[in-house]
């Protein structure tokens, strides 16, 4: 055992091994000593100039790619296709979406390093004390805001090297220009030209046989009975794939329905549209575009389940309830020299959910023959 541990284990309450006195019970609020603030040592760039102006030309020099980077988004959004793919090793990924992350992921990276450089290397580096006050701000408190403040702007020295802060909005304001850029990507403007081509438009074409949504086995009129409803799509669907294929069938998926002739009302100017009572409708309401099933024999009834509009498909398609603003569009078929339904042509009105700018003038209403 240690001198110094003798002398505590005597329980004198004090250490003399060492020559000096040692208070072995300090008092249990403070159980270590406050240490103190470390001497402070300035930085290179505070006692040397050129260190200081070093620091300051990497710093505008980050700030100064960032709009080159942002210039190089624009030009890789518009120049490069987005059917260009590139390898690394096995990963198979999109070249422009990858040279859209790395110009921009560039950017905001070199804006935060040479932010934190302008930190650490220029601006006043002393320690600072700042007392907690009450949540009410006074006109003391209020001048000592702004007086901090102009401060902060001495201190970061943005006053005297005007190279930073003008570099730094430079590059604030470059970073507007992928985010302007990415307004496009929103979609196109939704010109009449261009929702005939797209949204208003499916690939239902005349001759374009009716198959089955789960196996695409065609649909054969003497298969169908009265009372049965079956879901379809067309059959050149299965021509299709990736994002074409999966927008195609969102608009042109089919509900195929036979009812008894003599029970239903078919307008002298839909006559040929069906064949011995069997009629075919777009399965997407017209109210918000769910898809619908809810089938009642009986009634000649299709509720849609999202909201509760109800189609009557022995009229026509009419709404009889709900908030579909619009009848559900029906596709004009006939058969093939096989007896296969087919298309006689196209949807003859916009099949989904209705939307302003579309004219609804053409849509089937109650008394049109």
């Amino acid at each position: 055992m240690s001198e110094l541990e003798r002398s505590a284990s005597a329980g004198d309450g004090h250490a003399t091994g060492t020559g000096t006195e040692v208070d072995l019970h300090p008092e249990p609020q403070y159980p270590v000593d406050d240490p103190g603030h470390p001497e402070h040592l300035p930085r290179l760039t505070d006692v040397d100039e050129k260190a200081a102006d070093r620091a300051t030309r990497q710093v505008a020099t980050m700030f100064g790619i960032v709009p080159v980077l942002a210039i190089g988004f624009a030009v890789t959004y518009f120049a490069v296709p987005e059917t260009a793919y590139i390898d690394f090793g096995f990963l198979h990924v999109g070249l422009q979406h990858t040279l859209l992350g790395v110009t921009a992921g560039l950017a905001l990276l070199l804006i935060g390093i040479g932010a934190v450089q302008w930190a650490r290397q220029l601006m006043d580096d002393h320690e600072m004390v700042d007392y907690r006050h009450s949540a009410a701000s006074d006109r003391d408190d209020r001048e000592y805001v702004v007086t901090e403040l102009q401060k902060g702007t001495e201190e970061s020295k943005i006053t005297r090297r005007k190279v930073l802060g003008r570099s730094l909005a430079g590059a604030l304001v470059a970073m507007g220009i992928p985010l302007v850029v990415s307004f496009a990507d929103l979609g196109p403007w939704p010109t009449k030209r261009r929702r005939a081509a797209t949204i208003e438009t499916t690939i239902w074409a005349e001759g374009v046989r009716l198959v089955n949504d789960i196996t695409y086995v065609p649909i054969k009129a003497s298969d169908l009975e009265i009372g049965q409803l079956v879901n379809g799509q067309p059959e050149n669907l299965k021509d299709l794939e990736g994002t074409e294929l999966l927008q195609a069938k969102a608009k042109s998926s089919i509900i195929v329905v036979r009812m008894n002739p003599n029970t239903i009302q078919i307008p002298a100017s839909r006559q040929d549209w069906q064949v011995g009572g069997i009629l075919c409708y777009s399965k997407i309401c017209t109210h918000v575009g769910c898809p619908i099933s809810l089938w009642e024999q009986q009634t000649h009834h299709l509720l849609c389940p999202c909201h509760q509009s109800t189609f009557d498909l022995g009229n026509s398609g009419l709404v009889v309830f709900g908030p579909a603003a619009r009848a559900l569009p029906q596709l004009p078929i006939t058969v093939d020299n096989e007896g296969y339904l087919v298309a006689r042509s196209g949807f003859t009105v916009p099949v989904g959910p209705s939307y302003f700018e579309r004219d609804s003038r053409n849509d089937f209403k109650e008394g049109d023959n």
